[in-house]
């Protein structure tokens, strides 16, 4: 499978990286004397560098994040972020390498508040790591943005937050929007497999999946799920043992480097010529595939990102930026970075501050709140304010030689459709037949 050449300067970035250290300033490449002000705001800025998960997920978002910032200090957003800096301020950044686990990271976290004394954290891919460090967030007092990670439990086990947000969805409604695209385009298939990242992030998936085919498509069977080992890299046993099964669809929620190798072996084994793919976050590989996911594989992007980001100003603008400067389109990940660094330049520039904006200040802001972004208006509406509720996608991949990957069949599906509401648990929501949901 060919990935997507990096850019050289961020190659040589990589190279003065080393694991979770903090490495000089993307923000600070980006510096512009349209910044008249001369306190900075300083944010520290957490995602895979390195491992399994950094070519198509973490470098990705940090190239947005270089994009971003380099732009908000110029001044060169579109509106409403046309302002230089954020609330005047030039904005500096600190990248930290995700990788290690949860209690390596946890002592990053503190590194960047009480060493690096950063204003702010936007950060975190894997949900392990954003279930460790949120509770360190409210501790530390310390406003921090989840951009990317996606587990339900998030706000389920922060007892009333206050400095932690997340501005993107979890995974309940990518699961119940993966049903949904099933019943709308294969209302006839009866038998359905499964195979997961062997944590809470897979098993998550898969129940909530299999939760809403019940009340969705009651007659189709789960005939088998796998749940191998989280960045294992071969999956030949796993696709053995799902073949014999004959599904007619295979789900997935893995991501990363896993969903790029699975989808590759399990084409070039036949599996994917029997059944089709539904892929969870397969808008991550759209543009990495190269031909070696069949057509008509569904891909899902965790909400209107990347190859589903809606026409407005700023995903034009982002598009342009983005592809002029790293040589590919963004995808997913890159979309969620942008959207959080908007969250806080949003944040920062209505907070009412003389200068530097206290956490308390910026979560107060941003609690509750509706902002503009790449991917359309965001309505902070779920977890009392602290966690975004946008639309869900998904689509058909077809590649042709030549003209490349694009997305058919795209169907989209409300937030008040794939979400539950405010307060009430998803799974009990889901059982109960989605009570409330707007559908229409």
């Amino acid at each position: 499978m060919k990935h997507a050449t990096q850019p050289g300067s961020w190659k040589r970035t990589l190279l003065s990286t080393t694991t979770a250290a903090a490495i000089a300033s993307v923000g600070m490449l980006g510096v512009s004397a349209t910044v008249q002000a001369e306190e900075t705001f300083k944010v520290g800025l957490v995602t895979f560098l390195s491992g399994g998960a950094s070519g198509p997920f973490g470098v990705p978002a940090a190239q947005a994040a270089e994009t971003v910032i380099k732009a908000i200090n110029a001044g060169e957003l579109p509106p409403p972020y046309d302002t230089p800096g954020v609330n005047g301020l030039r904005l500096e950044s600190v990248v930290v390498d995700e990788a290690g686990g949860p209690t390596q990271q946890v002592e990053e976290y503190r590194n960047l508040v009480q060493r690096q004394n950063v204003n702010a954290v936007i950060g975190y891919i894997s949900s392990g790591d954003c279930l460790a460090v949120g509770p360190v967030a409210e501790e530390l007092r310390t406003f921090t943005i989840a951009f990317d990670c996606g587990t339900p439990r998030m706000f389920e086990e922060l007892d009333n937050p206050t400095y932690f947000f997340r501005t993107g969805l979890d995974a309940v409604a990518d699961n119940v929007g993966a049903a949904r695209y099933l019943l709308d385009l294969h209302p006839d298939v009866t038998r359905i497999a499964g195979i997961q990242q062997n944590y809470a992030w897979g098993q998550d998936s898969w129940l909530d999946f299999t939760l809403s085919m019940e009340q969705l498509m009651p007659d189709a069977e789960m005939v088998n799920n796998q749940t191998p080992q989280l960045f294992s890299g071969s999956y030949g046993s796993e696709i053995s043992a799902l073949q014999p099964r004959r599904p007619e669809i295979v789900h997935s929620s893995m991501w990363g480097g896993d969903m790029e190798s699975f989808v590759s072996q399990a084409n070039s084994r036949g599996l994917l010529g029997q059944a089709t793919a539904i892929l969870t976050t397969g808008e991550s590989g759209l543009h990495r595939f190269q031909g070696q996911a069949p057509n008509g594989t569904i891909l899902g992007g965790r909400g209107p990102f990347g190859a589903f980001m809606p026409e407005n100003a700023l995903s034009e603008w982002f598009n342009e930026a983005y592809e002029a400067e790293h040589g590919t389109k963004p995808s997913y990940p890159s979309s969620k970075m942008a959207q959080a660094i908007l969250a806080l330049k949003f944040a920062a520039d209505n907070s009412g501050a003389d200068g530097v904006p206290t956490s308390e200040q910026l979560a107060s802001t941003l609690k509750g709140a509706e902002f503009e972004s790449v991917s359309g208006t965001v309505r902070m509406a779920l977890a009392d304010g602290h966690q975004a509720m946008q639309d869900m996608l998904y689509g058909e991949y077809h590649y042709t030689p030549g003209e490349g990957a694009e997305l058919r069949n795209v169907r989209s599906y409300r937030g008040e459709c794939v979400s539950a509401p405010d307060g009430q648990n998803a799974q009990e929501w889901i059982e109960a037949g989605f009570p409330g949901a707007q559908c229409d």
